[in-house]
């Protein structure tokens, strides 16, 4: 009989990425009778913090594709949820706004956040949900930093 090669426990980098996977489709789940897709509620969520925003600046901040957020907000601005407004001194540049319709949306799926949040942290006492927040804190900090500092040697060794 041939020995059976133990399997590695799962890394940190799988546990992470499999559990936001599985936040973000219970969150769907949740959220589906809204009647917005995941990329709509996501440029929601970001423009209502970074209202003013260029469209340019919105797809960095989202990691998405401009072409790809400019059928979104057409979408959205359908909807009456989103409006394109002039740059107040450069007529080529739009600026993202929300419009009324748009905020009782957002404290729906703020709700439904939440209530996601609780499904997923059920279980886990207040001092370990702090912990864990404190580490991933700390994880994405240095993650940015290693970012940032991994793009300067790349623009410094092509300079």
């Amino acid at each position: 009989m041939t020995p059976t090669p133990e399997i590695p426990a799962p890394t940190i980098g799988f546990l992470l990425n499999d559990a936001a996977r599985l936040l973000r489709k219970r969150f769907e789940q949740n959220g589906k009778d809204l009647g917005l897709t995941r990329a709509q509620w996501q440029v929601l969520a970001v423009l209502q913090r970074s209202e003013g925003i260029q469209q340019s600046g919105l797809a960095e901040l989202l990691e998405i594709e401009p072409i790809t957020l400019a059928r979104i907000l057409d979408r959205l601005e359908t909807a009456k949820l989103v409006e394109r407004r002039p740059h107040p001194t450069d007529r080529r540049i739009k600026q993202l706004y929300l419009l009324p319709d748009a905020l009782p949306l957002i404290a729906q799926l703020r709700e439904i956040g939440e209530m996601t949040r609780a499904e997923a942290l059920m279980g886990v006492d207040e001092a370990d949900r702090e912990r864990l927040a404190a580490i991933l804190t700390v994880m994405r900090s240095n993650l940015v930093k290693a970012c940032n500092l991994g793009c300067r040697q790349k623009a410094v060794s092509h300079g």
